[in-house]
């Protein structure tokens, strides 16, 4: 039996009519177990020359073998290597053993769901997380993205739209050599913000931070004492235009505030500025 999903469409429900002649990927309906191995044993048998990796892989934390196949194939086509996991268990296992540059993981997973693989990733490791889920309720983004995620997919999803988040969010997670090089450390504070590591420490003491949250805290502490506007700091998360909500924004900075306020529910380091956005205080830490 053949199942079939339409990469162009997105992740439609799997549709076995009408398939034959109009291009679509077909994805041997075997089971998930049986899937990854066949999977793995062809990109065993590949040349070393042409099958060179470029790079820690894409960890695709998926049950629907049909979704994480086509989700596989299309970040293989695009230059990245892709690893599979198929349940919550599986996935935080994988992401220890395999360091993957990006997480794209399921909400609905068999034994530990994506919001516990999440937690527990966010206690260990700040890897980019982008979500997929098949609900559509607002607070389930805000909620994603509270716990440390990076991006948040609704199914049905197009795989190659999906694609492009990962290179946007592994851009920001990574500047340019060039750029790097040239940023000196930003000491506010208790906070030294170094750039050319991607590393903060307060008071001595280094602070994982997603990153996110890290593009935020290093424009707030570039320019301190700058009030910056909530659409000025999601045009720096997201430069590439993504329509998000506003309140992504809020949800960072009150994840940034926990860990790096002494007092997070009295900030001292980033303030509010009621009406208009956000501002890193010039004067942490004096007096």
């Amino acid at each position: 039996m053949m199942h079939y999903l339409a990469p162009e469409q997105g992740c439609a429900p799997k549709d076995q009519g009408a398939a034959e002649g109009r291009g679509l990927i077909a994805v041997a309906g075997l089971g998930y177990s049986a899937y990854v191995a066949k999977r793995n044993m062809r990109s065993k048998e590949k040349s070393p020359v042409t099958s060179e990796p470029a790079g820690p892989p894409i960890l695709v934390i998926e049950d629907d073998p049909n979704i994480a196949g086509l989700v596989a194939r299309y970040l293989e086509n695009s230059g990245f290597q892709s690893v599979m996991a198929s349940d919550g268990e599986e996935g935080i296992a994988a992401v220890r053993r395999h360091n993957p540059q990006l997480v794209v993981l399921d909400l609905m997973l068999p034994k530990l769901d994506g919001w516990e693989v999440c937690r527990a990733l966010r206690r260990e490791s700040d890897v980019p997380i982008i979500m997929l889920t098949a609900r559509e309720d607002e607070m389930d983004r805000v909620v994603g993205l509270s716990m440390g995620a990076d991006d948040y997919v609704v199914k049905p999803f197009s795989p190659r739209e999906l694609v492009e988040r990962v290179k946007a969010i592994l851009r920001r997670a990574r500047p340019s050599d060039a750029t790097a090089s040239l940023d000196k450390p930003l000491c506010c504070g208790p906070l030294v913000l170094e750039p050319e590591k991607h590393k903060l420490t307060r008071d001595g003491k280094q602070v994982t931070l997603t990153p996110s949250e890290y593009k935020l805290l290093h424009c707030l502490m570039a320019s301190p004492g700058r009030v910056y506007s909530r659409s000025e700091l999601l045009a720096r998360l997201y430069e590439n235009g993504e329509a998000v909500i506003d309140r992504v924004v809020d949800v960072h900075i009150g994840k940034l505030r926990q860990k790096i306020e002494s007092d997070p529910s009295n900030p001292a380091l980033i303030r509010t500025v009621h009406g208009v956005g956000y501002r890193f205080d010039e004067d942490a830490g004096k007096g």
